[in-house]
């Protein structure tokens, strides 16, 4: 069964602090570049959830 690192807003909605903590931690669990990520938005096209396989 695959990893996933995901992360979710603290509040309702991902903060541009919690993004750049998320891209941080996936970076340095070694997702690629080019790997997918899955998110989450709310109805407005706020990021709620953010989700990646970690190889």
């Amino acid at each position: 069964m695959p990893r996933t690192l995901r992360v979710t807003g603290e509040s309702k909605n991902l903060t541009f602090e919690e993004l750049r903590e998320f891209v941080k931690v996936a970076g340095d669990a070694g997702v690629e570049d080019d790997e997918c990520v899955t998110a989450e938005v709310s109805t407005t096209g706020k990021i709620k959830e953010l989700e990646v396989e970690i190889p």
